[in-house]
């Protein structure tokens, strides 16, 4: 049973109410789907448990959830908190606009908050270095003006994420490298190809390899998450394509098109537009996130249909890499302010 959330590597915590599952603070589930997912409570994404550990936890979930008092429910969708602490969402049969709500409201504007704050914390320190330097007359007011500059540099210069390759490589991706990222259509139907430049090296995957990657990295991009109707949005741009399946494959032509080569010679200011325009990061952020939405609901459609391997080797990997140190530095007093509005 694993333990380790798939996207932020963090401990999703442990129960003592469910002895079939001990694992998370908060689950959710579907009776008539046989679906469980662990939400972890770092990135408030939702990770599903593998099958086999799945059936005996549902009939549990759905016997706490009814002998529990304490709940709020629409027609569809229903909380019961424990009395241990153990949180339970009981899914129903809702809309995809209802379910996306739960699903993904909390995660997008948690994301939202939590990069805002990160933000604030930056320029608190960055500012009372340069005021306090500035009034001891250390800092020149040539410094000063430089001011943008160093937080831009800081900020490039931090890894976001950390993936693992199939060939055992481990990739430390930056804003830069994340800014570049483009996915285009694959050779066979339903898979795609993705692309990362690093500095002037190009990596390139392929099939479930690009699907897993992508995964890893397009919420780094979408760091900044989205409002309510944000979130709503891009909901709305899924139904109007017709299902996630649908959606990915209309934003992959549009961006394949983009990539394209042209059939006329083009400047070098156009080659540079034309390439831009193929990059994830130029979509808006509603497309992003619908993106982001639809990748997840993809890879969760083909484990239930019995892929389960492509979902426990993201497992495992999460694993391992969560055992890797993390060279991200925080500035002072911003790991505590993310602690208390982790804990709100």
């Amino acid at each position: 049973m694993y333990s380790t959330c798939l996207f932020c590597r963090q401990s999703l915590g442990s129960n003592e109410s469910l002895e079939t599952f001990p694992v998370g603070r908060r689950l959710a589930f579907d009776g008539a789907k046989g679906r469980l997912w662990v939400v972890c409570r770092k990135c408030e994404r939702w990770n599903l448990s593998p099958i086999e550990e799945r059936w005996e936890a549902l009939e549990d979930c759905e016997r706490m959830f009814r002998s529990t008092r304490t709940r709020v429910s629409t027609d569809q969708i229903g909380l019961a908190r424990l009395a241990e602490g153990l949180e339970i969402i009981r899914i129903g049969e809702p809309l995809r606009p209802e379910f996306a709500a739960w699903r993904y409201g909390d995660q997008f504007g948690r994301r939202r908050r939590r990069t805002i704050l990160y933000g604030a914390g930056v320029a608190i320190v960055a500012g009372g270095v340069i005021i306090g330097g500035a009034a001891t007359g250390i800092v020149s007011g040539a410094l000063l003006g430089q001011a943008g500059n160093w937080v831009n540099i800081w900020v490039n210069a931090r890894t976001l994420v950390k993936v693992r390759t199939d060939d055992g490589r481990v990739l430390k991706l930056k804003n830069p490298d994340l800014q570049q990222l483009r996915i285009l259509p694959g050779d066979a139907p339903g898979q795609f190809s993705l692309s990362l430049g690093r500095g002037k090296r190009l990596e390139q995957f392929e099939g479930d390899q690009a699907e897993r990657i992508a995964s890893l990295v397009i919420p780094k991009l979408n760091a900044m998450g989205g409002t309510p109707q944000t979130v709503r949005d891009a909901v709305q741009r899924i139904e109007a394509s017709g299902g996630p399946h649908q959606f990915l494959d209309s934003t992959l032509c549009e961006l394949g098109a983009a990539a394209a080569p042209p059939s006329v010679a083009l400047t070098r200011r156009e080659k540079a537009q034309r390439e831009a325009a193929s990059r994830l990061a130029k979509l808006p952020r509603p497309a992003r996130l619908a993106v982001e939405m639809a990748l997840h609901e993809e890879r969760e459609r083909r484990a239930l249909e019995g892929e389960l391997r492509m979902l426990e080797l993201a497992w495992k990997e999460a694993e391992e890499i969560a055992a890797i140190s993390d060279d991200l530095v925080l500035p002072p007093g911003t790991a505590e302010t993310l602690e208390r509005e982790k804990k709100r």
